[in-house]
């Protein structure tokens, strides 16, 4: 019995050995790194004119997911008042802003970072929250998203 066992292992290892051997054909497989899809900023600039208790809203389209930044560029002129300024979504017939990214006492330079996870409506909104503002004021407010 010890021999029948032994010759049929030497039988596996040479039909192995004569299978290997035979007409076999290599592929060589090259790995690619996945390329992460580019995203062009954009960036949009809205002005205007803000009076004592006065609103003024922008809208515009981020094309993808990423960051929104918007700046108040300039406040004028060289205003020393705050205004509030947020980032917020266009609903269709407002700005809906929330969510720690509207500033109530933003002077010219101030900047309100956003993160989207998605291509969506957007909106930034300037306002005179305190009724600070007794002359028009000139704004400019630069926003730079994907």
């Amino acid at each position: 019995m010890y021999r029948s066992i032994q010759g049929g292992l030497l039988v596996l290892a040479l039909t192995a050995g004569t299978t290997w051997g035979c007409g076999s054909s290599t592929t060589t497989t090259t790995p690619t790194t996945p390329t992460t899809p580019t995203t062009t900023s954009v960036t949009e600039t809205f002005t205007g004119t803000l009076s004592m208790n006065g609103a003024a809203t922008h809208t515009f389209t981020a094309n993808a997911a990423g960051t929104v930044t918007a700046t108040l560029t300039s406040l004028g002129p060289d205003s020393p008042l705050t205004v509030g300024i947020g980032l917020g979504t266009w609903n269709g017939t407002g700005c809906a802003v929330g969510g720690g990214i509207w500033v109530d006492t933003a002077a010219q330079s101030a900047v309100v970072i956003a993160t989207v996870s998605a291509s969506a409506l957007l909106c930034v909104r300037i306002a005179d929250v305190a009724a600070k503002i007794t002359d028009p004021l000139t704004y400019t407010i630069t926003v730079v998203h994907p």
